[in-house]
């Protein structure tokens, strides 16, 4: 199983699902698709509709990583389900973090 992230010289890249409407703003677990790649699931209580959902994705990222939420941003998939999350930081210790919240 691959990891949910891909570290950076400045934080990394974590690839997550998304489903907006939901009940909770939560991150549930890693999952692993058919062609082997990993992302983490999160829930979202906000619309698909002007940013809306993405914006409460980084506020719920930037919350369990504990890092500020100007930290996260949505740099791919904007639109899509499949997200890719950029965390600025100490590679490691957000590798770390990845770990403590996928057990």
């Amino acid at each position: 199983m691959s990891a949910p992230f891909r570290p950076r010289d400045d934080g990394i890249d974590l690839f997550v699902r998304l489903t907006p409407k939901a009940a909770h703003d939560r991150i549930d677990s890693v999952e692993t698709v058919a062609d082997g790649r990993s992302h983490l699931k999160a829930r979202v209580r906000a619309v698909p509709e002007n940013g809306a959902a993405n914006a409460a994705l980084e506020r719920v990222v930037a919350k369990a990583f504990g890092v500020p939420a100007s930290s996260v941003s949505v740099v791919a998939g904007g639109t899509s389900r499949l997200k890719t999350l950029r965390i600025l930081g100490d590679p490691a210790v957000l590798a770390k973090s990845v770990e403590t919240l996928t057990r």
